[in-house]
């Protein structure tokens, strides 16, 4: 750690000398790299963009590519605003590493210790799941995003909830990405500093940091300017379209911040918790258990672009995916809601971190302009990622579509309902997942969700409907309705998931 600071020490000495502003560093040290991004976002038609590259504790390239909304004339810069979704995470577990820094809890302590209603669906799992479970996807619990993805409910409900979904596998033996456990260490951090998660993050983090266009909510975007909007592709034609908020498991993934924001908080993590020309917000050990390989990844659980990096090893520490690259260790997050992507990755050995955020749905241009930059430093590499990447997933994209051809072609033809459609109007429950409405709509049938999770339910076959979201770019899901002895309706099923009918 000594030498390391000597090293930068030395490098700022000469920049000093030579009098370079930091726009003058990034032209001098990438040379090509916004040659590179402009090529990159045309090729892959990311609608808007920014990205920031940082070396040796300085802000060497942060710029905007492309519009904020289609249609529209404003330009994205370094201080657009975007949804930053999952890379709120890493944030999450610093706010809880200030804690464990001021001795208000520890990383193993169990969660029920700050949480004393905490629970899940086994006794036992309930009183052993920790802290650190809870930042790691390791706590047992399969994916429930169900029960807060569009759905008006406030956060401590949607935990609770959580007592009554099984756990998927014995805690601490694998991994599945699990946003609730990551909205319950928020609540954690609430019980334990007196302040919400968002006022802890508005005032230990985003201060402190100087991170002045950052807001932890969405609804706080409203009304500001420069601010990104989301797009989607629908019928081969990129829109826009609205807002998901994650508000309701914020510490999953709710801040709103900006490529030159951003650039502060990757700065401080790789100067070992030090603000930017300012004071320490987290300690040495600290950032380094924030980075310590915490549980093993499968390979099923990992991002496609390893069938590229071909890592020899794949892990998570306290937010943070982690592989290793041309003999470097890669600590990287991506960030996904409707219409809009982000992703951070640090070499920490090199002192290199890069962000990137753009505003259409899952525009993996993300992953070359991290790899392009840290290939840069690396050196002796020349590789296209833009090119590969996109050869890629335009691969996965294929192959999603046969998937969706052979479900067409199972579809059997001929077939009418068994009831008249008025007989499937109701309402139908899940104590976990819901409820469903089907109302009657102009000689069809309709379905509701809840918020933004509503269309038409057209019929596929026999007592199977095909739900055709209004919010298009949600794409469509089969309800099939249930029959009882009687021959009337008893529930529906929506995948694996069963709904009684709740007013026959």
């Amino acid at each position: 750690m000594h030498q390391r600071r000597l090293r930068q020490a030395s490098l700022l000495t000469v920049l000093a000398a030579l009098s370079l502003a930091g726009s003058s560093i990034g032209a001098q040290t990438l040379d090509g790299y916004r040659e590179y991004v402009e090529s990159a976002v045309e090729s892959w038609d990311a609608t808007g963009l920014a990205v920031a590259v940082v070396k040796d504790g300085e802000l060497l390239f942060a710029e905007g590519f492309g519009v904020l909304r289609l249609g529209e004339p404003g330009r994205v810069d370094e201080h657009t605003r975007f949804a930053i979704g999952s890379t709120t995470k890493a944030m999450t577990a610093a706010a809880i590493g200030i804690l464990v820094d001021e001795g208000k809890l520890g990383w193993d302590d169990p969660v029920v210790e700050h949480l004393p209603w905490f629970r899940v669906d086994d006794p036992y799992l309930s009183r052993q799941i920790t802290v650190r479970d809870l930042l790691t996807h390791r706590a047992g619990m399969g994916n429930a995003d169900f029960l807060w993805y569009e759905r008006d409910a406030a956060t401590e409900e949607i935990v609770r909830k959580m007592a009554m979904v099984e756990p998927a596998y014995p805690p601490r033996s694998s991994f599945i990405y699990q946003n609730v456990m990551y909205a319950t260490a928020g609540l954690v951090v609430e019980a334990v500093s007196g302040a919400s998660w968002a006022d802890f993050v508005r005032t230990r983090i985003f201060g402190p940091l100087g991170m002045s266009g950052s807001v932890p909510h969405v609804a706080e975007t409203v009304g500001r300017p420069n601010v990104a909007h989301p797009h989607h592709r629908v019928d081969g034609q990129t829109v826009p379209i609205r807002n998901a908020s994650v508000d309701a498991v914020d510490a999953a993934g709710s801040v709103w911040s900006s490529v030159s924001d951003m650039s502060r908080w990757l700065r401080m993590l790789l100067a070992e918790g030090v603000v930017p020309h300012g004071t320490r917000i987290l300690s040495e050990a600290t950032v380094d258990e924030l980075f310590r390989p915490q549980t093993v990844i499968p390979s099923s659980q990992f991002y496609p672009t390893q069938r590229i990096t071909r890592p020899s090893w794949m892990t998570y520490g306290l937010g943070w995916f982690q592989h290793d690259y041309r003999g470097h260790k890669v600590d990287f997050h991506t960030g996904s809601i409707d219409g809009m992507v982000a992703i951070a990755g640090l070499v920490r050995d090199l002192d290199l971190g890069v962000y990137v955020l753009a505003n259409r749905d899952h525009v993996e241009v993300r992953h070359a302009l991290m790899y392009r930059a840290f290939d840069h430093f690396l050196g002796g590499v020349d590789r296209d990622w833009s090119t590969d990447l996109k050869e890629l997933y335009d691969r996965l994209a294929a192959s999603a579509e046969e998937r969706r051809a052979e479900a067409q072609a199972r579809r059997v033809t001929g077939t009418s309902p068994s009831l008249a459609l008025d007989d499937y109007v109701g309402r139908y429950v899940h104590p976990v997942y819901g409820s469903l409405t089907v109302s009657p709509d102009d000689g069809d049938l309709r379905a509701d969700l809840g918020p933004g999770q509503s269309g038409v339910l057209e019929h596929w076959h026999y007592d199977t409907f095909r739900l055709a979201f209004d919010a298009r770019w949600r794409g469509t899901t089969t309800v099939t309705f249930l029959l009882d002895v009687d021959g009337g309706v008893a529930g529906a099923r929506m995948g694996n998931v069963e709904l009684k009918r709740a007013d026959p």
